[in-house]
Protein backbone atom coordinates (compact mmCIF):
# COMPACT_ATOMS: atom_id res chain seq x y z
CA UNK A 1 0.00 0.00 0.00
CA UNK A 2 1.21 3.52 -0.71
CA UNK A 3 2.32 5.40 2.35
CA UNK A 4 0.08 8.27 3.43
CA UNK A 5 1.16 11.78 2.70
CA UNK A 6 3.46 11.37 -0.29
CA UNK A 7 3.15 13.92 -3.05
CA UNK A 8 0.89 12.87 -5.87
CA UNK A 9 2.64 14.79 -8.64
CA UNK A 10 -0.21 17.27 -9.03
CA UNK A 11 -1.25 20.41 -7.16
CA UNK A 12 -4.90 19.67 -7.88
CA UNK A 13 -6.18 17.53 -4.98
CA UNK A 14 -8.72 15.83 -7.24
CA UNK A 15 -5.84 14.44 -9.33
CA UNK A 16 -3.91 13.06 -6.38
CA UNK A 17 -4.01 9.53 -4.97
CA UNK A 18 -6.69 8.89 -2.39
CA UNK A 19 -4.18 8.48 0.48
CA UNK A 20 -2.59 11.85 -0.34
CA UNK A 21 -5.96 13.60 -0.36
CA UNK A 22 -6.87 12.03 2.97
CA UNK A 23 -3.51 12.82 4.57
CA UNK A 24 -3.68 16.45 3.45
CA UNK A 25 -7.23 16.88 4.67
CA UNK A 26 -6.34 15.43 8.09
CA UNK A 27 -3.27 17.68 8.26
CA UNK A 28 -5.32 20.74 7.46
CA UNK A 29 -7.94 19.87 10.07
CA UNK A 30 -5.52 19.12 12.91
CA UNK A 31 -2.96 21.84 12.15
CA UNK A 32 -5.03 24.73 10.85
CA UNK A 33 -8.77 24.18 10.58
CA UNK A 34 -9.93 22.73 13.92
CA UNK A 35 -11.46 26.00 15.11
CA UNK A 36 -13.51 26.58 11.98
CA UNK A 37 -14.69 22.96 12.08
CA UNK A 38 -15.83 23.33 15.70
CA UNK A 39 -13.04 21.24 17.23
CA UNK A 40 -11.05 22.31 20.29
CA UNK A 41 -7.55 20.95 20.60
CA UNK A 42 -7.14 19.47 24.05
CA UNK A 43 -4.15 18.39 26.09
CA UNK A 44 -1.16 17.62 23.90
CA UNK A 45 -3.05 18.84 20.81
CA UNK A 46 -5.36 15.82 20.75
CA UNK A 47 -9.00 15.69 19.61
CA UNK A 48 -11.44 12.82 19.74
CA UNK A 49 -11.34 10.73 16.57
CA UNK A 50 -15.13 10.40 16.33
CA UNK A 51 -15.49 14.17 16.60
CA UNK A 52 -12.86 14.62 13.89
CA UNK A 53 -14.67 12.17 11.61
CA UNK A 54 -17.88 14.12 12.19
CA UNK A 55 -16.42 17.35 10.78
CA UNK A 56 -17.44 18.56 7.35
CA UNK A 57 -13.79 18.46 6.29
CA UNK A 58 -13.45 14.71 6.77
CA UNK A 59 -17.05 13.84 5.88
CA UNK A 60 -16.50 15.62 2.56
CA UNK A 61 -14.02 12.90 1.60
CA UNK A 62 -16.08 10.17 3.31
CA UNK A 63 -13.05 9.21 5.38
CA UNK A 64 -13.63 6.05 7.42
CA UNK A 65 -12.11 5.10 10.75
CA UNK A 66 -10.08 2.19 9.33
CA UNK A 67 -8.76 4.50 6.60
CA UNK A 68 -7.83 7.15 9.13
CA UNK A 69 -6.05 4.64 11.34
CA UNK A 70 -4.12 3.29 8.36
CA UNK A 71 -3.02 6.79 7.32
CA UNK A 72 -1.72 7.45 10.86
CA UNK A 73 0.16 4.16 11.01
CA UNK A 74 1.73 4.45 7.56
CA UNK A 75 2.38 8.16 7.11
CA UNK A 76 5.91 8.45 5.75
CA UNK A 77 6.76 11.47 7.93
CA UNK A 78 4.89 10.28 11.03
CA UNK A 79 2.87 13.47 11.06
CA UNK A 80 0.13 12.11 13.29
CA UNK A 81 -0.30 10.28 16.60
CA UNK A 82 -3.33 8.27 17.67
CA UNK A 83 -3.79 6.95 21.20
CA UNK A 84 -6.53 5.34 23.26
CA UNK A 85 -8.47 8.13 24.97
CA UNK A 86 -8.09 6.35 28.31
CA UNK A 87 -4.28 6.67 28.11
CA UNK A 88 -4.04 10.44 27.59
CA UNK A 89 -2.82 11.16 31.12
CA UNK A 90 -0.34 8.28 30.88
CA UNK A 91 1.48 9.54 27.77
CA UNK A 92 5.11 10.38 28.49
CA UNK A 93 5.94 14.09 28.47
CA UNK A 94 9.71 13.63 28.49
CA UNK A 95 10.95 13.09 24.94
CA UNK A 96 14.66 13.33 24.23
CA UNK A 97 16.12 14.76 21.06
CA UNK A 98 15.85 12.30 18.18
CA UNK A 99 18.70 9.83 17.97
CA UNK A 100 20.37 9.86 14.57
CA UNK A 101 21.44 6.27 15.20
CA UNK A 102 17.84 5.13 15.33
CA UNK A 103 16.22 3.67 12.24
CA UNK A 104 14.55 6.29 10.09
CA UNK A 105 11.61 3.95 9.63
CA UNK A 106 11.12 3.35 13.35
CA UNK A 107 7.38 3.75 13.95
CA UNK A 108 5.65 5.75 16.64
CA UNK A 109 3.72 3.89 19.33
CA UNK A 110 1.41 1.24 17.83
CA UNK A 111 -2.28 2.09 17.71
CA UNK A 112 -4.39 -0.08 20.07
CA UNK A 113 -7.17 -2.13 18.54
CA UNK A 114 -10.82 -1.09 18.87
CA UNK A 115 -13.58 -0.62 16.34
CA UNK A 116 -15.02 2.42 18.07
CA UNK A 117 -13.45 5.72 16.95
CA UNK A 118 -14.79 7.42 20.09
CA UNK A 119 -12.23 5.35 22.05
CA UNK A 120 -9.33 7.24 20.42
CA UNK A 121 -7.66 10.60 20.25
CA UNK A 122 -5.66 11.95 17.29
CA UNK A 123 -3.27 14.87 16.81
CA UNK A 124 -0.79 16.38 14.39
CA UNK A 125 2.67 16.05 15.92
CA UNK A 126 3.76 19.53 14.77
CA UNK A 127 3.08 22.20 12.16
CA UNK A 128 0.18 24.05 13.78
CA UNK A 129 -0.92 27.55 12.88
CA UNK A 130 -3.80 27.50 15.36
CA UNK A 131 -3.32 27.94 19.08
CA UNK A 132 -2.31 24.74 20.83
CA UNK A 133 -0.89 24.03 24.27
CA UNK A 134 2.63 22.73 23.69
CA UNK A 135 2.64 20.97 27.07
CA UNK A 136 2.47 17.29 26.23
CA UNK A 137 2.90 18.06 22.54
CA UNK A 138 6.46 19.38 22.39
CA UNK A 139 9.45 18.71 24.64
CA UNK A 140 11.80 21.60 25.50
CA UNK A 141 15.41 21.18 24.40
CA UNK A 142 17.75 22.18 27.21
CA UNK A 143 21.37 21.62 28.15
CA UNK A 144 20.19 20.35 31.52
CA UNK A 145 18.10 17.63 29.87
CA UNK A 146 21.02 16.60 27.68
CA UNK A 147 18.81 16.57 24.61
CA UNK A 148 20.48 19.28 22.52
CA UNK A 149 20.90 17.80 19.03
CA UNK A 150 24.27 17.85 17.28
CA UNK A 151 22.66 19.06 14.08
CA UNK A 152 19.80 21.51 13.52
CA UNK A 153 19.24 22.24 9.83
CA UNK A 154 16.54 24.03 7.86
CA UNK A 155 15.89 23.20 4.20
CA UNK A 156 14.68 25.75 1.68
CA UNK A 157 15.24 26.79 -1.97
CA UNK A 158 17.08 29.55 -3.82
CA UNK A 159 14.12 31.90 -4.19
CA UNK A 160 13.28 31.67 -0.51
CA UNK A 161 16.97 31.96 0.44
CA UNK A 162 17.20 35.32 -1.33
CA UNK A 163 14.23 36.57 0.67
CA UNK A 164 15.56 35.09 3.91
CA UNK A 165 18.72 37.13 3.41
CA UNK A 166 16.76 40.26 2.60
CA UNK A 167 14.71 39.88 5.78
CA UNK A 168 17.80 39.12 7.87
CA UNK A 169 16.89 35.60 8.92
CA UNK A 170 14.14 33.03 9.29
CA UNK A 171 10.59 33.91 10.30
CA UNK A 172 7.66 31.85 11.54
CA UNK A 173 5.36 33.30 8.88
CA UNK A 174 1.93 31.67 9.35
CA UNK A 175 3.05 28.88 11.66
CA UNK A 176 3.55 28.71 15.41
CA UNK A 177 7.13 27.55 14.91
CA UNK A 178 9.97 27.37 12.41
CA UNK A 179 10.80 23.78 11.49
CA UNK A 180 14.19 22.08 11.40
CA UNK A 181 15.58 18.58 11.03
CA UNK A 182 18.15 16.91 13.26
CA UNK A 183 19.99 15.58 10.21
CA UNK A 184 19.62 15.18 6.47
CA UNK A 185 17.10 13.18 4.44
CA UNK A 186 18.21 10.08 2.56
CA UNK A 187 20.48 10.96 -0.36
CA UNK A 188 21.58 14.31 1.07
CA UNK A 189 25.23 14.99 1.88
CA UNK A 190 26.94 17.98 3.46
CA UNK A 191 29.75 19.78 1.68
CA UNK A 192 31.55 19.34 5.01
CA UNK A 193 31.43 15.56 4.57
CA UNK A 194 35.18 15.16 5.09
CA UNK A 195 35.61 17.48 8.06
CA UNK A 196 34.36 15.24 10.83
CA UNK A 197 31.78 17.85 11.82
CA UNK A 198 28.59 16.72 13.63
CA UNK A 199 26.62 17.40 10.44
CA UNK A 200 28.82 14.91 8.55
CA UNK A 201 28.46 12.00 10.98
CA UNK A 202 27.18 8.78 9.47
CA UNK A 203 23.64 8.42 10.67
CA UNK A 204 20.21 7.24 9.67
CA UNK A 205 18.44 9.76 7.42
CA UNK A 206 15.77 11.88 9.07
CA UNK A 207 12.18 11.29 8.07
CA UNK A 208 10.63 14.63 8.96
CA UNK A 209 11.53 18.28 9.36
CA UNK A 210 12.75 18.98 5.82
CA UNK A 211 11.37 18.64 2.32
CA UNK A 212 13.25 16.24 0.09
CA UNK A 213 13.51 18.82 -2.68
CA UNK A 214 15.32 21.37 -0.48
CA UNK A 215 18.26 22.83 -2.38
CA UNK A 216 19.63 25.18 0.30
CA UNK A 217 20.61 23.87 3.76
CA UNK A 218 20.79 26.30 6.68
CA UNK A 219 22.69 24.84 9.65
CA UNK A 220 21.86 26.56 12.94
CA UNK A 221 24.23 27.23 15.82
CA UNK A 222 21.65 25.98 18.28
CA UNK A 223 23.82 26.45 21.36
CA UNK A 224 24.47 30.10 20.52
CA UNK A 225 20.79 30.68 19.82
CA UNK A 226 19.81 29.05 23.12
CA UNK A 227 22.40 31.16 24.95
CA UNK A 228 20.69 34.22 23.45
CA UNK A 229 17.39 33.13 25.00
CA UNK A 230 15.77 31.41 22.01
CA UNK A 231 13.88 28.26 22.97
CA UNK A 232 13.89 25.06 20.93
CA UNK A 233 11.60 22.06 21.15
CA UNK A 234 11.37 18.55 19.69
CA UNK A 235 8.14 16.93 18.50
CA UNK A 236 7.23 13.29 18.87
CA UNK A 237 8.23 12.60 15.26
CA UNK A 238 11.65 14.22 15.74
CA UNK A 239 11.11 17.67 14.21
CA UNK A 240 13.09 20.47 15.87
CA UNK A 241 11.05 23.65 16.35
CA UNK A 242 11.48 27.19 17.60
CA UNK A 243 9.25 30.24 17.88
CA UNK A 244 12.35 32.40 17.43
CA UNK A 245 12.55 35.60 19.44
CA UNK A 246 9.63 37.69 20.66
CA UNK A 247 9.01 38.78 17.05
CA UNK A 248 9.02 35.23 15.67
CA UNK A 249 12.43 35.74 14.13
CA UNK A 250 15.71 33.77 14.05
CA UNK A 251 18.55 36.04 12.98
CA UNK A 252 21.18 35.14 10.38
CA UNK A 253 23.68 35.58 13.23
CA UNK A 254 22.79 32.03 14.25
CA UNK A 255 23.38 30.55 10.79
CA UNK A 256 26.47 28.42 11.41
CA UNK A 257 26.76 27.48 7.75
CA UNK A 258 24.57 27.65 4.68
CA UNK A 259 25.14 25.26 1.78
CA UNK A 260 23.78 24.99 -1.74
CA UNK A 261 23.08 21.44 -2.88
CA UNK A 262 23.27 22.45 -6.52
CA UNK A 263 26.35 21.43 -8.47
CA UNK A 264 29.13 23.87 -7.77
CA UNK A 265 27.03 25.67 -5.16
CA UNK A 266 29.26 25.14 -2.14
CA UNK A 267 29.06 27.19 1.06
CA UNK A 268 26.89 30.31 0.73
CA UNK A 269 27.73 31.79 4.13
CA UNK A 270 29.24 30.77 7.46
CA UNK A 271 29.68 31.89 11.06
CA UNK A 272 26.61 34.13 10.94
CA UNK A 273 28.23 36.59 8.52
CA UNK A 274 26.13 37.78 5.60
CA UNK A 275 27.54 37.09 2.12
CA UNK A 276 29.41 39.97 0.58
CA UNK A 277 27.06 42.50 -0.98
CA UNK A 278 23.95 41.28 0.88
CA UNK A 279 22.06 44.04 2.71
CA UNK A 280 19.10 43.42 5.01
CA UNK A 281 16.17 45.51 3.81
CA UNK A 282 12.89 44.81 5.58
CA UNK A 283 10.93 47.31 3.47
CA UNK A 284 12.01 45.63 0.25
CA UNK A 285 11.30 42.22 1.77
CA UNK A 286 7.78 43.30 2.72
CA UNK A 287 7.21 44.71 -0.76
CA UNK A 288 8.24 41.42 -2.34
CA UNK A 289 6.22 39.34 0.10
CA UNK A 290 3.15 41.50 -0.33
CA UNK A 291 0.26 42.25 2.01
CA UNK A 292 -0.32 38.62 2.90
CA UNK A 293 3.28 38.31 3.97
CA UNK A 294 2.87 41.31 6.25
CA UNK A 295 -0.10 39.61 7.87
CA UNK A 296 1.94 36.45 8.32
CA UNK A 297 4.81 38.39 9.81
CA UNK A 298 2.41 39.52 12.50
CA UNK A 299 1.74 35.91 13.46
CA UNK A 300 -1.68 35.46 11.91
CA UNK A 301 -2.76 32.20 10.41
CA UNK A 302 -1.84 33.14 6.86
CA UNK A 303 -2.93 30.60 4.30
CA UNK A 304 -3.69 28.11 7.03
CA UNK A 305 -3.60 25.20 4.60
CA UNK A 306 -6.71 26.16 2.62
CA UNK A 307 -8.20 29.02 0.71
CA UNK A 308 -5.05 31.09 0.21
CA UNK A 309 -3.53 32.31 -2.98
CA UNK A 310 -1.17 29.87 -4.66
CA UNK A 311 1.17 32.35 -6.29
CA UNK A 312 4.85 31.69 -6.86
CA UNK A 313 5.65 34.69 -4.67
CA UNK A 314 3.75 33.19 -1.74
CA UNK A 315 5.55 29.89 -2.19
CA UNK A 316 8.92 31.61 -2.27
CA UNK A 317 8.44 33.35 1.06
CA UNK A 318 7.19 30.20 2.79
CA UNK A 319 10.62 29.56 4.22
CA UNK A 320 9.35 26.79 6.47
CA UNK A 321 8.17 24.97 3.33
CA UNK A 322 5.22 23.50 5.18
CA UNK A 323 2.33 25.93 5.25
CA UNK A 324 0.25 23.64 3.04
CA UNK A 325 -1.55 20.63 4.51
CA UNK A 326 0.76 18.09 2.85
CA UNK A 327 3.78 19.13 4.88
Amino acid sequence: MARGGRGGGSRNPANQPREVQVSRKISWLLRHGADQEGLKLGKGGYVNVQEALNTNALKGLKITFPELRDIVANNDKQRFSMIAASTLDQTPSDVTAPSQDASASEPLQPIPESDNPADYLIRANQGHSIKVDSDGLLTPITAESGNVPDTVVHGTDERAWALIMKSGGLRRMGRNHMHFASGLPAGFTSVDADTGSPEAKESAPVISGMRKNSSVLIYIDVEAAMAAGIQFFVSENGVILTEGNEKGFLSHEFFKRVESRKKGGGVLMSDGKLPEGVVVNIEEWEAEVGDRGKAKRGGRGGRGGRGGERSGKMRAVDDTGDVTPNA
